[in-house]
């Protein structure tokens, strides 16, 4: 089973598109959903397969969509066990997209020689993603890649987004078999990507808000920030997230992306510094997640010792 881990900070300052839907004439149909991108790799032996891209794209009828044209700089390496989310919540307007594309302008690969070195190829010697003071060995030749884009082809040759869809696209990029050795150029290697996108599925979210009832005062030093919340869901699997008052309103919330669709279990966790506490309405709790939608479920903690 694939196991998806969002890692907060990869991309910082996501474009959400805000885009008029198209006539249904183009191919496209009104209203729109939510997509999220995640990048994931298959483990290789190359040491290290840092890329940059520069811009993600969906291709469609009505022509190229920008989901995000932030910069990122991030070895491929490192996501063999982990996910890179690269796009979270574009607004998508709802019809049928046939390609995702990444435009990846820099690269290097770092390869062991076999005797306790490494060699680095490069797209270019002066590279920024490059380690300080690294000497490159050759070049790492990236067709087309930085113009035209890496062309991933989608699950059944499509992606229909529908009104009100909140969707996770899952791509795996194998570094084992993207990168090879020009023959008869050891100072040429090419990068020929066999990267595939599935896992497409439609997800809700949940939001879990906590509030300190009227005269209740946490013991000590405690605050609600140093609370968390559990989600878990059939697949047994608890997901829990530190209370946060982001926007400053006085409520702390927990906040999850990606669930899958179903029932779920609430619980709630307190610091060292509280040994017992109450909530109305009480723990346990449930809340039931639907494709598309985020679920809402709010505590009071009227008591704490």
């Amino acid at each position: 089973m694939r196991k998806i881990i969002r890692l907060a900070g990869v991309v910082s300052g996501l474009l959400a598109l805000a885009m008029a839907a198209c006539s249904s004439d183009d191919g496209m149909s009104s209203g729109t959903g939510k997509l999220s991108v995640v990048l994931k790799d298959a483990p290789g032996d190359i040491k290290a397969a840092v890329v940059t891209i520069s811009e993600i794209n969906l291709q469609g009828s009505g022509g190229k969509l920008v989901l995000s044209s932030n910069q990122v700089t991030t070895d491929l390496l490192t996501l063999s066990t982990d996910v890179a989310s690269l796009v979270q919540d574009a607004t998508v307007p709802a019809g049928d997209y046939t390609e995702l594309r990444f435009v990846i302008t820099g690269a290097y690969i770092e390869v062991d020689n076999g005797n306790g070195t490494s060699s680095f190829y490069a797209s270019d010697p002066n590279y920024a993603g490059l380690p300080p003071g690294t000497t490159v060995t050759g070049n790492l030749q990236m067709p087309s890649m930085g113009q035209s884009g890496l062309k991933v082809i989608l699950p059944g040759n499509k992606l229909t987004i529908a009104s009100g869809d909140q969707k996770l696209l899952v791509v795996d990029f194998d570094v084992s078999q993207s990168f090879g050795q020009l023959a008869g150029g050891s100072g040429q290697w090419v990068m020929h990507p066999v990267i595939k996108a599935d896992d497409v599925s439609v997800t809700g979210g949940a939001r879990v808000a906590v509030t300190l009832d009227a005269g209740v005062t946490l013991p000590g030093t405690s605050v609600l920030s140093e609370f968390s919340v559990t989600l878990t869901g059939s697949d047994g699997i608890p997901r829990t997230v530190l209370l946060d008052d982001s926007d400053g309103d006085g409520t702390f919330e927990a906040v999850y992306d990606f669930l899958d669709p179903g029932d779920y279990d609430v619980t709630m966790q307190a610091p060292a510094g509280v040994t017992t506490f109450t909530t109305t309405p009480a723990l346990p709790g449930t809340l039931t997640v639907q494709s598309g939608q985020t679920a809402t479920a709010t505590f009071t903690i009227t008591s704490a010792t």
